[in-house]
């Protein structure tokens, strides 16, 4: 016979497994000493703040480096521009990497919460070397003198690098934990958090646009009429808030468990798949091997309903006459349950309309290189006000922080009459639409370059390399439109990453939406390469010479947008055809 105490702590489980229950979260959430968390005390909006504004610190930090990265590389490191570039394109390309690494430790064993908080210290020890990199005078290059330019020392180049891809390692903890772990602070079996939910998506990304405009504007400015050292501090301090702001709400937030090694969990699908693959797939998917607990055997995950796809998985989950006769059923590399095996036909389903974001990242990679690049050819002259061409992309971010709201006051509730849809658009609408505006963005680009280089042949500008009397305000467009893109496509691809990801690989996933970005700027990167490889063939100026206005940058462009059509068509094809993931 049961005692008082042992009856209410069965009184608690059964609040907290019970899915219509107010008092406890139902997704399993916990606080930071592994108790299960009231929804009254924890989560919701009131974590969020504080999420935020480590995302927004953080956010703000990154782009005050990353915008006018390139104009560094040529000012600074007296680089020429394919080479700023490249090295631009490659250092994000890196940032949107490393959070491979950040999400396998944060699935298999830390958690979000402590993988944000452990790579946030390097991400300062980062900041910090590369400000100093840019602050003292025997770890900066030399200035030009009369037009010579002295290369940096391999020592002055060593302590900038490693400032640089500390950032990116440090930035790999934040990018795939961060997100997720304020969507965690919405209890998925609550109706009602599950709508602010949907609207925490499109918020987080707004804060993420407030900062980068303090970014685009103000630390830019910074950096080109104060200076690079004070330019790098201040993201410095930056780094320092976002960190005593995660810290500061911690009693706030709910906790999901880390469930284990997604990647062993894949392996060992495949390996017990391709054990029994001469067993036949039963028609009948109940006799398949699956746990009789409600919960999952996958700790931090709920149960996958069995899908008909992929079905050669399915033998990972048959159960073979030798173990029927030995009555062990424990090892996971001969025997995985249904919802293991469905874990990793979820992965597969995503692969075609994850590899359709790597051509949109590659696009939007060229608001921080060569649109940067053509506005430097440009007027910048606005009265007596020098504006830098980096700081165009404040309007990218206008775009963004102006249609966010937009976007969720008043185009959803119009889309909802015709689509039915409770967000208005589906996640793979909503990434469809993005893709068909980048094509008109890059249009866009094209044709004001085209202008500008008529403008540079009338005026008999084109082997002398100066701005052509063309005001930069006329990149406004592609850049609103880039940040239009964004709204739909990157918020977009947040929000179906999380939603149609497995709960336990939830920040693999994540790190996998972000690894497109990654993709994009190599691909970026490689695009450049072979054009400026083929185009100065025969001692050619080429499509993108040091003078722009000898070259065709134009022609870039209009590749660029020809291969966002293409994959545009491939991703409707593929989305199209797409089954989303139901939970048991």
């Amino acid at each position: 016979m049961g005692s008082r105490e042992d009856d209410g702590s069965f009184l608690e489980d059964a609040l907290l497994l019970d899915e219509g229950s107010s008092l406890y979260a139902g997704d399993g959430s916990v606080d930071i000493k592994g108790n299960h968390v009231l929804k009254s005390n924890t989560g919701n909006w009131k974590a969020c703040f504080f999420i935020l504004g480590t995302f927004f610190f953080e956010r703000s930090a990154f782009y005050g480096i990353s915008t006018n990265l390139a104009n560094y590389f040529i000012e600074k490191l007296h680089e020429g521009n394919v080479s700023a570039a490249r090295n631009v394109t490659t250092w994000k390309g890196t940032c949107y990497l490393t959070p491979l690494i950040g999400a396998i430790l944060a699935d298999t064993y830390w958690g979000r919460y402590w993988t944000i908080a452990g790579f946030a210290s390097v991400y300062l020890v980062g900041i910090c070397a590369l400000t100093l990199s840019a602050s003292l005078p025997a770890l900066k290059p030399a200035e030009c003198t009369d037009s010579i330019c002295p290369s940096a020392t391999t020592a002055q180049y060593a302590v900038f690098f490693f400032g640089l891809y500390m950032i990116a390692l440090g930035t790999g903890g934040i990018k795939p934990c961060i997100w997720p772990f304020g969507a965690d602070q919405f209890d998925d079996t609550d109706s009602r958090e599950r709508v602010k939910k949907g609207s925490y998506f499109s918020w987080f990304y707004f804060s993420q646009n407030i900062g980068s405009i303090i970014a685009s504007t103000l630390l830019v400015w910074i950096q080109d009429n104060v200076g690079w050292g004070i330019g790098f501090g201040i993201p410095a301090i930056f780094i320092g808030i976002s960190i005593a702001s995660l810290f500061l709400g911690t009693p706030l937030y709910r906790f999901q468990k880390a469930g284990g090694s997604p990647l062993s969990r894949i392996c060992q699908v495949l390996v017990a798949s391709f054990y029994k693959r001469k067993l036949d797939v039963p028609k009948d998917s109940i006799i398949l091997f699956e746990t009789r607990d409600k919960s999952s055997a996958i700790r931090g995950s709920r149960k996958l309903e069995h899908s008909n796809e992929l079905r050669c998985l399915d033998k990972a989950a048959l159960v073979s006459d030798t173990e029927t006769e030995s009555g062990d059923f424990s090892n996971p590399w001969r025997l995985c349950t249904v919802t293991q095996v469905e874990e990793l036909k979820i992965l597969i389903r995503m692969i075609p309309i994850w590899a359709t974001g790597i051509v949109f990242s590659a696009v939007y990679a060229q608001m921080s290189t060569l649109f940067v690049e053509q506005g430097k050819m440009m007027d910048r002259t606005l009265g007596s006000f020098i504006i830098p061409s980096a700081s165009l992309s404040f309007f990218n971010v206008i775009s963004v922080v102006i249609l966010v709201p937009v976007y969720d006051r008043v185009i959803v509730p119009i889309a909802k009459k015709y689509t039915g849809q409770e967000r208005g658009f589906s996640q793979l609408q909503r990434m469809g639409i993005g893709l068909f505006i980048s094509v008109l963005c890059m249009s866009a680009a094209a044709i004001l370059e085209i202008k500008r280089l008529q403008l540079a042949c009338e005026l008999g500008l084109v082997d002398v390399e100066v701005a052509v009397p063309l005001s930069i305000l006329w990149q406004i467009p592609q850049y609103f439109l880039l940040g239009s893109a964004e709204v739909f496509t990157f918020i977009g691809q947040h929000e179906f990453f999380y939603e149609q990801a497995p709960d336990a690989m939830r920040s693999l996933c994540s790190a996998l939406s972000l690894l497109t970005n990654s993709l994009g700027n190599y691909l970026s990167s490689l695009i450049l390469t072979i054009v400026t490889h083929i185009t100065t063939e025969g001692g050619k100026a080429g499509w993108i010479p040091d003078n722009l206005n000898e070259g065709h940058l134009d022609y870039f462009f209009w590749l660029l947008a020809g291969l966002s059509l293409v994959n545009m068509l491939v991703y409707i094809v593929f989305a199209r055809k797409y089954k989303e993931k139901k939970t048991s």
